[in-house]
């Protein structure tokens, strides 16, 4: 009888053991009871019932990243090529990710497959290669108002990698040689037509320095010649005051035409003229030299 209790109490001991669970961090467990939902287990210990509990489902509830393989689609041009897109989603409902969906990450694969090939239908060639940002706001909205009953939160999707065909990789190289070409080509020509505008302005302003030393030397010279005809024409006028000043009369006026008259006649000139009064030349003499005995 002893026996008997001791191997009851035993087997009590490890049933209670056995049912129950510590739940950890960032995990949910779905319970059923007699084969219905019944509850969802958090983070901490909890007990089920023998034989009438079990857990249906445990579901991780951090964020999930899915790498799909590349995917065939054909662009509205009728280019085909192989699309490579990462997917970051999320268990927000642990209930309905057991019971909403069958193998919700096939699920999800599929979904997205099939919703990349309608963004990307809708696309031409250029505008695939241009648009990641544009495909992955669309696929992320259309995935995550799908998976809303499956429990499922889809915070990001990104397209990792697109595949063109050979022939379209091959032309688009050739276009971009020719683009690179072209540039190379612009900046060339831009630099020559810098650089003969820099020698056009270079010698421009050579040219207008120099006219303007040429100007700045004639108006030095123009000014030197009327400064030295200004010099000469007081000279001559302060000659002329002193004669008048000194009393002289017309017999001394006579004399000094007669005095440039000689200084005249020792030139190199062939021809002379003399002035018409030549006769009264001798009176004029014989008045000077009365002036000068007096």
């Amino acid at each position: 009888m002893i026996y008997v209790v001791i191997g009851v109490l035993a087997l009590a001991i490890i049933l209670i053991i056995a049912n129950v669970k510590i739940v950890p961090q960032s995990q949910a467990r779905v319970l059923e009871r007699l084969g219905a939902y019944s509850t969802t287990w958090n983070v901490g210990i909890h007990v089920k019932f023998p034989f009438i509990d079990r857990i249906a489902n445990t579901v991780s509830l951090k964020e999930t990243v899915l790498d799909f393989p590349p995917q065939p689609v054909i662009t509205k041009d009728n280019v085909t090529m192989m699309i490579d897109t990462v997917i970051y989603f999320q268990i927000t409902d642990p209930k309905l990710n057991t019971y909403g969906v069958e193998n919700p990450l096939s699920a999800l694969e599929n979904l997205s497959a099939t919703t990349l090939r309608n963004i990307i239908g809708d696309l031409e060639l250029d505008q695939t290669l241009t648009s990641r940002d544009v495909i992955n706001s669309k696929m992320r909205i259309i995935l995550d108002e799908a998976t809303d009953p499956w429990g499922i939160k889809v915070n990001r999707v990104e397209v990792k990698n697109i595949i063109p065909p050979e022939a379209i990789k091959e032309a688009m190289e050739k276009q971009m040689r020719a683009e690179r070409e072209r540039r190379e080509a612009i900046l060339i020509a831009e630099g020559k037509k810098q650089s003969a505008i820099l020698v056009a302005e270079g010698q421009k302003q050579s040219m207008i320095l120099e006219a303007e030393a040429h100007k700045e030397a004639a108006i030095q010279k123009a000014q030197g010649e009327a400064q030295a005809i200004l010099e000469v024409q007081k000279a001559k006028a302060e000659g002329i005051r002193m004669i008048r000043e000194a009393g002289a009369d017309d017999s001394v006026i006579r004399l000094r035409s007669l005095e440039a008259l000689e200084k005249v006649a020792d030139g190199q000139a062939t021809k002379l003229i003399i002035p018409s009064d030549i006769q009264n030349m001798a009176g004029l003499v014989s008045s000077i030299a009365e002036t000068v005995r007096q």
